[in-house]
């Protein structure tokens, strides 16, 4: 395998007509860049940082697309799944042309090959991150008992509050780039994409998103809870409640990302019907 045989463009129209049946192939594996390609053509290139995203294909002439990335500087770039042999060629071919990447994030095996082959090759240092899982909801059911209070979607007067969290959980998860508080926020509530639990008093305690429906497909992402307010079931709550609505929807698929250096919220989510799909990785480059 070559390194031209991998296909870049930094135009998404392009890379939609080469990868879109591939992508839609394999949905869940595939939900990272399904989701955030539909994100880059619906809000703009520059969405997720300054610098223009590169996307690319790995195309065989037998068998079509084996494979695709998407790279939106400053995050590491994202690989789906490939065997060794593909994702050394794509190390190549962006070493090559002197590509600067932070990371690679993707199924484990596939992270950890192009991990290697551009620490081969271009002699920099690289660091597992983070170990993932991608879930998927199998069986819905609510946390019993239930904490007191109720499930409610996020308005224009939940804006300041969903400043401060979201800010807050990008410090937690050690995300330090991304689009702003307020453009995020806003964004979520144009489309009723976050959900609140509160408390009987009408205190919110703990919100949970959704990412738009691609693929048959939604993904549950951020869940948050404040510190000082985990403990008290909030999380699995509100979580179970956006699979439910998405679920009542209509929607085929509800997936989630968990760390597995969290026991706690992999075992939460596997008592709200998740279940696991795969394992992913995600690197960082450099010292």
């Amino acid at each position: 395998m070559r390194p031209d045989d991998w296909q870049l463009t930094h135009d998404p129209d392009e890379f939609t007509a080469r990868a879109a049946g591939f992508l839609r192939s394999r949905p869940a594996l595939h939900t990272v860049p399904l989701t955030v390609l539909d994100a880059l053509r619906g809000r703009g290139l520059h969405l997720y940082g300054e610098e223009a995203p590169l996307f690319g294909v790995l195309r065989d002439p037998e068998h079509g697309i084996r494979a695709a990335f998407l790279h939106t500087p400053p995050f590491p770039l994202h690989l789906t799944p490939i065997g060794p042999d593909g994702a050394e060629a794509l190390a190549a071919r962006l070493a090559d042309a002197g590509h600067p990447l932070a990371g690679v994030s993707g199924e484990r095996g596939a992270a950890a090959a192009f991990s290697a082959a551009w620490r081969r090759l271009t002699g920099t240092p690289a660091r597992i991150e983070r170990r993932q899982r991608l879930y998927e909801l199998a069986e819905p059911s609510a946390p019993q008992p239930p904490p007191a209070g109720r499930a409610r979607v996020a308005g224009p007067a939940d804006r300041d509050q969903l400043m401060r969290w979201y800010d807050e959980f990008k410090d937690a998860v050690g995300q330090s780039a991304g689009q702003g508080a307020g453009p995020w926020a806003d964004a979520r509530v144009a489309r009723g994409g976050l959900t609140l639990w509160e408390t009987p008093d009408g205190t919110p305690v703990s919100m949970a998103g959704a990412t738009p429906e691609t693929a048959g497909q939604v993904r549950v992402a951020p869940v948050y809870t404040p510190a000082h307010l985990r403990g008290h079931g909030y999380a699995g709550a509100v979580t179970a409640e956006v699979g439910r609505a998405a679920v009542a929807a209509g929607v085929a698929r509800v997936l989630l990302f968990t760390d597995l250096a969290n026991p706690t919220s992999n075992g939460l989510y596997q008592r709200i019907g998740y279940r696991g799909v795969a394992d992913f990785a995600v690197w960082a480059f450099g010292d």
